[in-house]
């Protein structure tokens, strides 16, 4: 049976094009570009001289064109709003990049508003496909680890100066945060996919000299699960040259170590096991040095699940519980107090 052909549009075509045109290019027997735009007429461009993407001068050209029934979405945070409106009303699926929103509540009015126009809502949270990710997901999902004992996560990046200064990375309206919504987000949705729900935490948040923005670049963080388990996180993009971001999970019956895309296993029997492969993550001054194949592979769910008429594999829903963590991280350090994690 012949696969349905989707038409997409692009709206923002910053750093975080690069990955989705790759995998665009290798699914173009699923889905065909017909549309691009970004504010910046230099991107526009680019989009058009390295990816041969057609480019339009206004947003409305890919909002309106009945076509068009894809539209990923990859703006800054602050200016995705009246995009995801738009598109919602014109009955356009919507792929959105990370984060969802600047805030928890904001992400929520997202989600409520594709959910009343019926639309489908993705978000891009690629980590999810890396194959050592899956096989310690399906660990837990077939109950074969025992219960969460604890969990601790550290990312250990660097950002420049130059990195913030561009697409409003260094400003609270354009992003809502710093390192926890733009580069520990990946990891701390995998934290919640692997060990749970956080129900508590307490949390410090700083900027360190080495950076001149408004968002933090450094959190450290104890953590308390629903089960009663006990956490931590230390993200930070002050850590030069930038270093693979790990997180251990104690179980019951089995300590696991993602480390980057890769994943050690320490059985309580003394087995060992291994999975995934030693890649760049983008931890250094090179943030999309990493294998584009996982959003390939979140892709091609997406346009599964549309064909197939069931949520993509990150619904926007799902999304919420990513937002509800950084919301009470931000809120602990800036009360100096412990905050419970909302209810997403």
């Amino acid at each position: 049976m012949a696969r349905r052909r989707f038409d997409a549009g692009i709206i923002g075509l910053g750093m975080a094009l690069a990955p989705h045109a790759l995998a665009l290019r290798e699914l173009r027997e699923r889905v065909r570009v017909r549309a691009v735009w970004s504010p910046v007429a230099e991107e526009r461009q680019r989009a058009s001289r390295d990816w041969g993407f057609p480019a339009v001068s206004e947003a409305a050209a890919i909002l309106e064109d009945p076509a068009i029934d894809v539209l990923l979405l990859l703006t800054p945070p602050g200016a995705r709003r009246t995009y995801v409106e738009a598109a919602a009303a014109a009955g356009k699926q919507l792929l959105v990049e990370k984060p969802l929103a600047r805030d928890l509540a904001e992400a929520r009015e997202l989600v409520s508003c594709c959910e009343r126009a019926g639309v489908t809502l993705g978000v891009v949270l690629q980590q999810r496909f890396r194959e050592a990710v899956r096989r310690l997901r399906e660990l837990v999902v077939a109950e074969r680890t025992g219960a969460l004992v604890a969990a601790h996560l550290q990312l250990p990046w660097w950002r420049p100066q130059d990195y913030y200064e561009h697409g409003g990375r260094g400003r609270r309206g354009q992003y809502g945060s710093g390192v926890l919504a733009g580069q520990a987000i990946h990891a701390l949705d995998l934290l919640g996919w692997i060990a749970g729900p956080v129900r508590e935490v307490v949390a410090l948040a700083a900027t360190t000299r080495l950076h001149r923005i408004e968002v933090e670049d450094f959190v450290a963080a104890g953590l308390l699960f629903a089960n009663g388990a006990p956490g931590g996180i230390l993200a930070t993009t002050a850590e030069r040259p930038g270093f693979s971001e790990a997180l251990h999970v104690v179980f019951e019956r089995v300590t696991a170590v993602l480390e980057g895309a890769r994943l050690r296993l320490h059985w309580r029997d003394g087995r060992e096991e291994r999975y995934g492969e030693s890649v760049p993550t983008g931890a250094g001054e090179r943030p999309m040095d990493f294998p584009y194949r996982w959003h390939r592979a979140l892709l091609a769910d997406f346009l599964d699940a549309l064909e197939e008429g069931r949520p993509p594999a990150v619904p926007g829903r799902e999304a919420l519980r990513v937002h509800a963590l950084i919301d009470a991280l931000l809120a602990a350090a800036r009360e100096g107090r412990r905050v419970p994690v909302p209810c997403p």
